[in-house]
């Protein structure tokens, strides 16, 4: 999304002529901006304000809703499931190019974990998110309708997190921060009954802000009575009973995977150059090595990273998104015949959330926590989000927030929009 947009800026004459045309495919109608995805789940923002609507934001763009299945660079032709193909059978159809920006992303790297397939949730989504949020508090309501059933509370209100990244750090410290808040309104049910846990198989959280202010946050959550076991891996989840590498066995209402990702699997359907982790080989002009008008960034390119010599650039926004403004750069360059420049960042630090006011960062060398880290986290994430429109809306949820406490209402119920309808059909489920 954001190199189409700045593809629309800058050919903005070629694009009025119909001399170019720039087709974005992507399944969702929208782009999600990540970082704000623990806010979205704990409900401090509106979830419709941290996604950016594709057709609202590329106006002079062609919009295409669809998975890309396989792409042959050979023939110059993606193969597309366009929306619609398993509700509406529409057939999939092939799609031609000239000029190809490669920039699917991430997916979640699951292992071979009996019951992680069953049980796990993921947090790469907005959907994922608000399923969390809903599933967090409905654990809360089968606790308190449950009073005299200490089994079933007790692992309702087990939630645990394996994998010690911003995604995983920071989801599980807005969740805990807001079923902690919630637990007000729950008479029989105090924040200290809850167990909270982060699973990491390495002996250090956070590793983008350093060890000093990585330790600070383990002391942190461990003060707000949140388990962290390092050094741990997760070794079952059959029938939601967690077995831990350290012996540690138990029954959680809730699992959450975030230990790593992995290129889109659709890079491994093409005729691409992949190293050995699956990631595009790309050049530090973004183009594919070996290969003409090809480019590709973020998550699911291999870049080099001109800044650390041997190093290549890590996968996080902070990249991806300076990345995209190059390589359309880069396109309108090759487009009007001028040399391509190469993609040079060096890297500023990090910033993440632990809760409402708690946060922690290391940006130029500069160590902040709690509430400054906090402001600053809110106020760089702002900035990196796209378009004036949203960077409103979200000013005016945190705005409210100030006078205002979050809802806390657990609306589950979406999952199963026909359950009603079906009980008046006489076709009632048990959920």
């Amino acid at each position: 999304m954001y190199t189409a947009l700045r593809l629309q800026r800058r050919l903005r004459s070629e694009l009025r002529r119909g001399e170019v045309v720039v087709t974005v495919i992507d399944p969702q109608s929208y782009m999600t901006y990540q970082p704000f995805l623990p806010e979205a789940a704990a409900g401090n923002l509106e979830p419709r304000h941290v996604v950016a609507p594709l057709r609202k934001v590329l106006k002079r763009c062609r919009v295409l809703n669809a998975h890309v299945t396989r792409i042959d660079h050979a023939s110059r032709r993606v193969t597309v499931r366009p929306a619609g193909a398993r509700s509406a059978d529409v057939p999939r159809r092939e799609i031609g190019y000239d000029m190809l920006v490669v920039a699917l992303g991430s997916v979640s790297r699951t292992l071979p974990i009996p019951g992680l397939d069953t049980c796990g949730i993921g947090f790469k989504t907005i959907e994922e998110a608000i399923f969390l949020r809903n599933h967090v508090l409905h654990q809360l309501d089968v606790a308190a309708s449950n009073p005299d059933d200490e089994e079933v509370r007790r692992r309702a209100l087990t939630f645990v997190f394996v994998g010690a990244g911003f995604a995983g750090i920071e989801a599980l410290a807005e969740l805990e921060d807001m079923a902690r808040d919630a637990c007000r309104w729950y008479p029989n049910i105090d924040a200290a009954d809850m167990r909270w846990m982060m699973v990491e198989a390495t002996d250090r959280v956070l590793p983008e802000v350093g060890p000093e202010m990585g330790r600070w946050t383990v002391e942190a959550l461990r003060r707000r009575g949140i388990e962290v076991k390092l050094g741990t891996l997760l070794k079952s989840a059959e029938g939601r009973h967690i077995v831990l590498s350290d012996g540690d066995e138990f029954d959680a209402g809730t699992l959450v995977w975030t230990a790593g990702v992995k290129p889109h699997p659709v890079v491994r359907d093409s005729d691409l150059p992949l190293d050995d982790k699956g990631r595009i080989r790309a050049t530090a002009d973004l183009t594919v090595e070996g290969l003409e008008h090809v480019y590709a960034a973020g998550d699911n390119a291999r870049v080099p990273d001109l800044t650390a010599d041997g190093e290549f650039t890590a996968p996080n926004a902070q990249h991806a998104v300076r990345q995209a403004k190059r390589l359309a750069d880069n396109i309108v360059a090759d487009l009007r015949g001028k040399p391509r420049k190469p993609y040079a960042h060096a890297y500023v630090g990090s910033v993440a959330g632990l809760g409402l006011h708690k946060g922690v960062a290391n940006v130029y060398g500069i160590k902040l926590r709690g509430l400054p880290a906090w402001f600053m986290h809110r106020t760089y994430h702002l900035s990196r989000m796209p378009t004036v429109n949203r960077k409103f809306r979200i000013t005016v949820d945190w705005t409210l927030a100030l006078f205002f406490r979050r809802e806390i209402v657990s609306l589950g119920e979406l999952e199963w929009p026909r359950q009603e309808f079906e009980l008046a059909a006489g076709r009632a489920r048990d959920v």
